[in-house]
């Protein structure tokens, strides 16, 4: 019989509003009606969850906790009670707002390529991996709103994108720690960067290149995503994902005023700054 994890439940009962302070997702929950908070929880819930088990599970026992949420899609779909409490809670949300499988899946998958590969060569294979990791949680989004089919998805796409790896540019030390490099191998070599240089205290002065060009890179992706999403969004949909953007802007703006060096401290958005991006995006400029 499958069996949830400690971990799982201690971390999807801390809530919307923790993972949006800790992951650049603001999402507007003291703003938005009661049932998308409640269908964004679950969301998020079933996110926090594989990734928990990709990254704090016993290694011996990852993949096999993979096999269960999996096996639990598969009842979930087929109309049966899944085991996990989140795939529980999951189940009314995919059932109301007629959510496919696939993008569950895909965070699924990005996980067990998580216990497989741990470099990235180049940004085009950062991307790919972002495909998985990143972008069906965009693409859940719309469904939570009713926004999907307006042909919202290559926009979205690219401000997930654009979001993970600004959390990669913030979260360096950590995994690293983990064992993983997500800053492309390609762009290490081009600064002349040795993998020693993301265990020191301070930033060298050649890895904050490397991540002043992911950082551009991502803000690039962020506002060519942004401007064609919010312009087809309205009312509660376009608050959550002004909220996104937002984060995203201000993770960026916190990254340049540390002079990216995320090794001695984590760089975290202002409030007075991410405030300033969410009514910018939500009036259609940029910051």
């Amino acid at each position: 019989m499958t069996t949830e994890p400690p971990w799982s439940a201690r971390e999807h009962e801390r809530g919307l509003d923790a993972l949006a302070r800790r992951e650049n997702f603001p999402v507007a929950a003291r703003l938005l009606p009661g049932r998308h908070r409640a269908h964004l929880r679950a969301v998020y819930g079933f996110a926090r969850l594989v990734d928990d088990i990709g990254d704090e599970a016993p290694g011996a026992h990852r993949v096999a906790l993979l096999d269960s949420v999996d096996a639990d899609l598969d009842l979930l779909y087929k109309g049966r009670a899944p085991v996990l409490p989140q795939l529980r809670r999951l189940a009314e949300t995919v059932h109301a707002r007629g959510i496919p499988q696939e993008p569950f899946r895909r965070l699924v998958q990005a996980n067990r390529r998580d216990q497989e590969v741990t470099r990235y060569a180049s940004f085009d294979e950062l991307l790919g991996y972002c495909v998985l990791s990143a972008n069906p949680v965009g693409r859940i989004v719309l469904h939570v709103f009713g926004a999907e089919g307006r042909g919202l998805e290559e926009a979205s796409d690219r401000v997930c994108t654009a979001l993970q790896v600004i959390e990669h540019c913030q979260d360096v030390a950590e995994d690293f720690r983990a064992g993983r490099i997500y800053l492309p191998g390609e762009d290490l070599r081009r600064f002349g960067c040795a993998e020693d240089d993301l265990s020191r205290a301070v930033t060298p002065t050649r890895l904050r290149g490397v991540l002043a060009l992911e950082s551009n890179r991502a803000r690039d992706l962020l506002d060519r995503g942004a401007a064609p999403l919010m312009a087809g969004l309205r009312g509660w949909a376009r608050i959550a994902v002004a909220g996104y953007v937002a984060g995203g802007r201000a993770a960026l703006a916190a990254l340049v005023r540390g002079r990216y060096d995320v090794l001695a401290r984590t760089p975290r958005p202002r409030g007075p700054v991410l405030l300033a991006n969410w009514a910018s995006a939500l009036g259609g400029g940029r910051r």
